[in-house]
């Protein structure tokens, strides 16, 4: 059987709740099925048998890390090659892109459709009038965090997306919450 799987980076709180709710407001489509996040693998079909490949790969790739600071910025967009309004990162892109080519490699080597652009997407699938909205609205958006280590998501049949376990940088890749006190950390 074959199933849609993810990796992302969650956003903690509130930075989680903000972009979550200018996602609703915007009226995106995707909203209440997408937790807000930076991608790292997207969505890859896999069969069952490979799972425990690919945890262990996950887990190694998250062993081999240390956490690193993302600062989200402004606003930007795709158009007109996809009708996207997204958050880019002003830090943090390197580490994104460090850890993105790792965890796509091994039983997660995959082609992309587009060139690795580290993001938070903030409306997708809107009409222009509400593109436009998100691009005006959040050009001053500002936060930041920092990278504790990324999750694996699941789609499932009802087509929401949900986290399957948490890979934390550094500790073995061991699943759990990060360490008490790292408020920043928590996983969207």
């Amino acid at each position: 059987m074959r199933r849609e799987f993810g990796v992302a980076i969650g956003l903690p709180e509130p930075i989680h709740s903000q972009l979550q709710g200018w996602r609703e407001r915007l009226g995106d489509p995707n909203a209440a099925d997408i937790p807000p996040h930076i991608t790292l693998l997207p969505p890859t079909a896999l069969r069952d048998y490979v799972l425990h490949d690919v945890e262990e790969h996950l887990r190694q790739v998250a062993s081999a890390e240390e956490p690193f600071d993302v600062h989200l910025r402004g606003a930007s967009t795709f158009r007109p090659v996809s009708p996207v309004v997204f958050v880019p990162l002003a830090l943090g892109i390197s580490g994104c892109e460090r850890v993105e080519r790792k965890v796509r490699s091994g039983p997660l080597a995959r082609e992309l459709s587009f060139p690795y652009h580290p993001h938070v997407t903030v409306a997708h699938d809107v009409g222009d009038e509400m593109l436009d909205r998100a691009f005006a609205e959040l050009s001053t958006y500002d936060a930041r965090f920092q990278v504790w280590g990324f999750t694996l998501f699941e789609q499932g049949p009802d087509k929401v997306w949900r986290p399957q376990r948490d890979f934390p940088f550094g500790r073995g890749g061991l699943p759990g919450p990060p360490e008490p006190g790292d408020a920043a950390a928590s996983s969207g």
